[in-house]
């Protein structure tokens, strides 16, 4: 499968009940054809295989679908700090932002770094990244120690009076993923919840009680009593 190839598989008609859908789940489909679905798309990547040079050939279109495929192609272990702001700057979605970075962006060498440097953006979408890269981590890097993701907590406060609905949910998503990974930071998340519910303002309202019901939850406990603990 080449670049070519997959090209030609996603604009090869356009879905109008499917972009329609798209654009009830808030998705930008300005750029976008609904003729895959995300499993397919995922499909489409592992005929592809890891491939950087497609990768960067498939964002380069600023096709809605290809872009989403280029997270799934692009090789990690060649991805640079300033690819990944240019992509960052491209994000004009929220499912391609989430998908950038839980696909790819969380197992670039500079992860955390960016993490941080993104959420103090003003661009809502460079923003929403900062948060998504957190709650990825927290669930995929294993190896982490608690101290990175403790160190979070703070930022997550900081943003949690931003009003903007995609960067609410991506900051919530953060603390309630923190939340979920050992019971140290679920008492430590549930603490920043707290906090953020005493702020007067309505985004961070909604964070702390949606955030607190599930932290407090029993899937949500159960799952943390099974995490390790790494000072």
């Amino acid at each position: 499968m080449t670049y070519e190839d997959a090209i030609r598989v996603i604009t090869r008609k356009k879905n109008a009940k499917n972009l329609e859908g798209m654009r009830r789940f808030g998705i930008n489909t300005d750029n976008a054809y609904g003729s895959l679905s995300l499993p397919e798309i995922r499909k489409l990547g592992k005929q592809i295989g890891i491939d950087h040079g497609a990768a960067i050939r498939l964002w380069s279109s600023g096709i809605h679908e290809a872009r989403i495929l280029a997270s799934v192609v692009d090789d990690p272990k060649e991805v640079t700090a300033d690819q990944m702001d240019r992509w960052a700057s491209d994000f004009d979605s929220w499912d391609v932002c989430d998908q950038c970075c839980s696909n790819l962006f969380d197992k670039v060498s500079c992860a955390y770094e960016k993490a941080v440097e993104w959420s103090g953006e003003d661009r809502e979408f460079v923003k929403r990244a900062g948060y998504v890269m957190m709650a990825a981590l927290s669930v995929h890097d294993k190896a982490a120690g608690d101290d990175a993701f403790i160190s979070f907590l703070p930022i997550i406060e900081e943003g949690a009076t931003d009003e903007r609905n995609f960067v609410k949910k991506a900051v919530n998503w953060a603390l309630r993923q923190i939340g979920k990974r050992n019971m140290r930071l679920n008492a430590l998340a549930i603490k920043s919840a707290k906090e953020i519910g005493e702020m007067d303002s309505a985004s961070a309202r909604w964070i702390a009680s949606d955030a607190l019901r599930e932290l407090r939850g029993a899937a949500a406990r159960k799952r943390a009593s099974r995490g390790r603990t790494i000072k």
